[in-house]
């Protein structure tokens, strides 16, 4: 397994106090952190695997593994990196039996294939929007609808990107790892990480541009 470079988060005063517990074998310890990764450890499996299903086996045994490697953890990441790449790791192996595996090596090659690049007007130096979309400030049961068919006009987007996009914009903006963080686990560069962000930032942003206008 590659190690995180030296850039990568490493972990907190309060993950090494959480580990500590772990390690005693504190299960209201084991529970919060169950409670709190969970969900985000399906979602990241289903980037893998054909179903929730699948997603929910991987994540059971990527806790398993986290209960047996807990000593081992050294905390050169965060805690939750540490745990996401045992996840990564465990669905990419359940992928292949499926069937269903990412082609990692398309990570690297994302800015070589001659797509067109995204605007950069429509980002800051640091990949955040710089014209972010119209934000709802009521609750009238007009603008709750609202609210509710973007979200659903997101989530369909986020199934038609390429699945190597699909990934990073759900690991930086769905599970808020940094850009170190998701390089690391991911194993790519902070350009390709960029160009992937950027790219699916784009994708997403035009289809609720196009959702607020009423549609083409």
């Amino acid at each position: 397994m590659t190690l995180p470079g030296p850039d990568i988060p490493t972990a907190s005063a309060d993950e090494v106090r959480l580990v500590a517990a772990l390690r005693a074998g504190d299960e209201t310890a084991f529970a919060s952190l169950l409670e709190k990764h969970h969900n985000s450890l399906v979602r990241l499996a289903m980037m893998y695997v054909p179903d929730r299903a699948v997603a929910e086996d991987v994540a059971q045994e990527t806790w398993v593994g986290v209960l047996r490697g807990i000593k081992q953890f050294e905390g050169r990441s965060s805690l939750k990196t540490w745990i996401f790449r045992i996840l990564t790791n465990t669905a990419k192996r359940r992928g292949q039996r499926e069937a269903r595996s990412i082609p990692f090596s398309a990570l690297g090659k994302e800015g070589e294939r001659g797509e067109p690049a995204v605007d950069p007007d429509r980002f800051t130096p640091k990949g955040m929007w710089s014209q972010p979309p119209e934000r709802w400030d009521s609750d009238t049961p007009e603008e709750l609808l609202m609210r509710r068919q973007a979200m659903g006009v997101i989530q369909a987007t986020l199934q038609e990107l390429p699945e190597n996009q699909r990934l990073v914009v759900m690991l930086r903006d769905v599970e808020g790892l940094e850009s170190e963080e998701v390089c690391g686990l991911l194993e790519v560069s902070e350009a390709n990480q960029r160009v992937l962000l950027h790219r699916a930032r784009a994708r997403l942003r035009r289809a609720l541009e196009v959702h607020l206008q009423g549609g083409e």
